[in-house]
């Protein structure tokens, strides 16, 4: 069997991307990997658009066309970065409940008229009792990952996957806080009856005590109710809107500037939940619930990496909200974010010698 090192040695990160080999086109197993990624085919609450099933297979599809150097991370290839396969059984369930789903949104739409409430009235109990089961599913796997010392990250899927791996990482942490990138602060308690709802994420990851404090950057597309659950909150969820931002660096002040006052809100160690929509749309077109403004690629990218350089820790991190759209765009983007944060969140677990 070929051991890790004869693949490193063997394999050239100049050479044509393998589109029969691994995540980016990498020759590494899952058990010889630093990082491994789990994709999460599940987007039954999705409100707007759909596709957000199909993210990961998208972005798996793109990966081998990346080049795999990093300036400021040295010989980040060498980690190992693996995906396991995207469950067949989980995405057949998201695609039966979506369809059930989609119907009773509608009927929500309608008025919920008398007609079609037999129907619909048992529902959101049904969907939530699948998410539970979809939550400790992700749970359990993401634990046995950390019990291994790997580094786990979640691919979705709509923005409501990821809460098993903040489950998990909650029983391995004491206290951590959450950067997320988004256009939306899904703080909605149970949107539409859904209690698992892509709306709804990060409502649900503040029930978990370990979770100290949520920061939450871009936000352009906000509820009454979410803006008061925030001013409420006494300081644990501090919401850095996009017209602030922007306005503030059309004032004068720098990037680095309001990215030092976004990092200074978080605790030593850091989750990273990044919702594609949290770019400007020209970057994600396909994404379910597209809104004008949001960040540049590399604005993005340069949070991360001073949250990196100031010493703080990624324990984790999610990917969510990228569908296929009409182009191989989308999964480009996205394969582009997530190798980024896989290279960083090794980088600030000093698993790889970075220079920035």
């Amino acid at each position: 069997m070929t051991s890790k090192e004869q693949k490193i040695a063997s394999f050239d990160p100049n050479g044509v991307g393998d589109i029969g080999g691994g995540l980016f086109g990498l020759p590494f197993t899952i058990e010889e990997s630093e990082v491994v990624i789990i994709p999460t085919p599940w987007e039954v609450t999705v409100s707007y658009s759909a596709g957000t099933a199909l993210g990961p297979q998208a972005v798996k599809d793109a990966s081998p066309q990346l080049d795999l150097y990093e300036p400021t991370i040295r010989d980040a290839w060498k980690l190992g970065i693996a995906m396991e396969e995207i469950s067949e059984e989980w995405a057949a369930t998201s695609e039966v409940l979506r369809g059930k789903a989609e119907a009773y949104i509608n009927w929500l739409e309608a008025g919920s008229p008398e007609v079609g409430k037999a129907e619909f009235e048992n529902l959101p109990a049904e969907v939530t009792a699948k998410g539970e089961e979809f939550l400790q599913w992700l749970k359990q796997k993401a634990l046995r990952y950390l019990e291994q010392g790997k580094l786990v990250a979640v691919l979705g899927g709509d923005h409501s996957t990821p809460l098993g791996l903040m489950h998990a990482l909650a029983e391995k942490h004491e206290e951590y806080g959450i950067l997320q990138v988004d256009a939306h602060a899904d703080l909605r308690e149970a949107y539409e009856g859904f209690e698992y709802s892509h709306a709804s994420i990060m409502y649900n990851a503040l029930k978990l005590p370990q979770v100290k404090k949520l920061v939450q950057v871009g936000i352009r597309d906000i509820c009454q109710a979410e803006a008061e659950l925030a001013q409420q909150s006494n300081g644990r969820v501090a919401i850095f809107y996009d017209a602030v931002l922007k306005e503030n660096l059309y004032g004068g002040d720098s990037w680095k500037k309001e990215c030092k006052k976004i990092i200074a809100q978080l605790p030593q160690q850091v989750y990273i939940s990044f919702d594609i929509d949290g770019l400007d749309p020209k970057l994600c077109p396909g994404t379910g619930t597209p809104v004008p403004g949001g960040l540049e690629f590399e604005q993005a990218m340069f949070l991360v990496r001073q949250l990196v350089k100031s010493g703080r820790e990624i324990i984790g991190f999610d990917l969510c909200e990228v569908a296929p759209g009409d182009s191989e765009w989308n999964g480009n983007v996205g394969a582009r974010v997530l190798l980024k944060l896989c290279n960083l969140m090794a980088a600030s677990q000093q698993k790889l010698e970075a220079q920035f």
